[in-house]
């Protein structure tokens, strides 16, 4: 029994080590060239997670009306491309989302998809809108900061760097998660949500974070605009570590309610797009409200 849990163990290692080997060298490239490149990645990323979003919602309650969240979901996404300012992006954002609720709500009325629950199917509709395709626009938002701020002499890298901190953190933080948890991992972190979560690995993870953040601090330190020092890195990497435990376990609260171990099959050893992208979903937003304030830390 111990060696064919150790077998299918090495095979899902063995896969996840694969996709990864293939899909971070191709998101690396998209975020430092930018633009429609890196839009059209959210853009997908969005839809691909509303989907299945969508799905989860569907086991219970609600019936999503996926035909106007998912486009809803990359809509957002391509509004933060056409004018990466958040101030602009934001009031366009929340006009989209009140037409989407209108236009789902009046779906709701005159053509019953909704299994005769549209209450919760319209606010699934709306928040798997915003839950998938809001949080990744911030991804265009952060990659784009430097030029939307106004900023003078910006390094050729500066606003690539700016969207790898939150990538690297959370990377870091989960590969330290997975491996001391599988390792060393017994207590249970939130056993009522996901019991394969353990404190040591969670802790881990928020040292793996921390470990992250301070090394981009290394390499950020002397950007002209929005230098990040070592040791602002370390805090800054030590919040998005948190948000993106969260944003795990949320997730895992999902799926937990829907009775499913991963919300899709895309990816071998991962799971779907939203197992992927349930850490980045907080820890992107939470950088673009960071990052500004971390230049002015010692």
């Amino acid at each position: 029994m111990h060696r064919r849990g150790a077998a299918v163990m090495s095979a899902e290692l063995r896969a996840r080590t694969l996709v990864a080997a293939a899909g971070i060298p191709l998101a690396l490239l998209l975020v430092r060239l930018g633009g429609w490149y890196l839009v059209g990645l959210m853009a997908l990323a969005a839809a691909l997670a509303a989907r299945e979003f969508f799905a989860l919602a569907s086991a219970g309650a609600a019936r999503p009306l996926r035909r106007l969240g998912i486009p809803a979901a990359s809509a957002l996404v391509v509004l933060a491309g056409l004018e990466p300012d958040f101030a602009v992006w934001g009031g366009r954002a929340l006009a989209a989302l009140l037409v989407l609720g209108l236009a789902a709500a009046c779906a709701a009325i005159f053509r019953d998809g909704t299994g005769g629950r549209p209450l919760p199917s319209v606010s699934a509709t709306v928040s798997g809108a915003l839950y998938t395709g809001g949080t990744l626009s911030f991804a265009v938002l952060l990659r784009n900061l430097p030029e939307t701020e106004g900023a003078v002499g910006a390094h050729p890298w500066e606003g690539a760097l700016l969207l790898l901190l939150p990538l690297a953190v959370t990377w870091a933080g989960d590969t330290a998660a997975y491996f001391v948890g599988r390792k060393l991992g017994k207590r249970r972190l939130a056993p009522r949500v996901s019991p394969n979560k353990t404190v040591a690995g969670g802790v881990a993870g928020l040292a793996g974070a921390a470990a992250a953040g301070a090394l981009m601090g290394v390499v950020m330190r002397d950007l002209p605009n929005f230098p990040v020092s070592p040791a602002a890195g370390g805090i800054v990497g030590l919040a998005l570590g948190v948000a993106a435990q969260l944003g795990d376990l949320a997730e895992s609260a999902l799926k937990r309610e829907a009775g499913v171990k991963d919300s899709g099959t895309l990816l071998p050893g991962h799971g779907g797009a939203l197992d992927r992208l349930d850490a980045l979903l907080f820890a992107v937003p939470l950088a673009y409200a960071l990052i500004p304030f971390a230049r002015h830390l010692p």
